[in-house]
């Protein structure tokens, strides 16, 4: 694949970090209960980008001739994660870990995306455009969940 990522990408994607800054302000400086659904929008929000990342690698997985399963397994994880997650924090009532482990899969994605621009799967650019997206959004969950802990 040879396009470059579209300036509007790139605009739509920094936009898409907006959210998880409103959370983190609401949960340094708010009350309690603002603080609470601080870190619930944070996780969800976290979770739902860290499951979207899953189906765009499940795209890139259909597309390829053959050698398909592992990607498409991989793919599958971060949606799992993010559920083990979520299941975690409700059970232990302790959103805070959960964020913080949540801003680690975050992270730890780009190790994804980093084989997919190797094996010519991403388009030109694409780190460009992954890891400050990656990079904000798992520190900013991350920074929620220390905060929220």
């Amino acid at each position: 694949m040879t396009s470059r990522v579209a300036p509007e990408a790139r605009l739509l994607g920094y936009a898409g970090l907006l959210p998880q800054i409103a959370a983190v302000v609401m949960l340094a400086g708010a009350s309690p209960v603002v603080g609470r659904l601080g870190a619930m929008l944070a996780f969800g929000y976290g979770a739902l980008i860290l499951s979207f990342l899953g189906g765009i690698w499940w795209g890139f997985a259909v597309k390829r001739e053959g050698g398909q399963t592992p990607l498409l397994v991989v793919a599958v994880l971060p949606s799992l994660v993010a559920l083990a997650l979520g299941i975690a924090a409700t059970v232990r009532g302790d959103m805070g870990r959960s964020l913080v482990g949540l801003g680690l899969a975050i992270l730890l994605t780009l190790m994804v995306e980093r084989r997919l621009v190797a094996s010519g799967e991403a388009p030109n650019g694409w780190m460009a455009l992954r890891v400050p997206l990656s990079v904000g959004l798992g520190v900013l969950t991350i920074v929620a969940g220390v905060l929220a802990w």
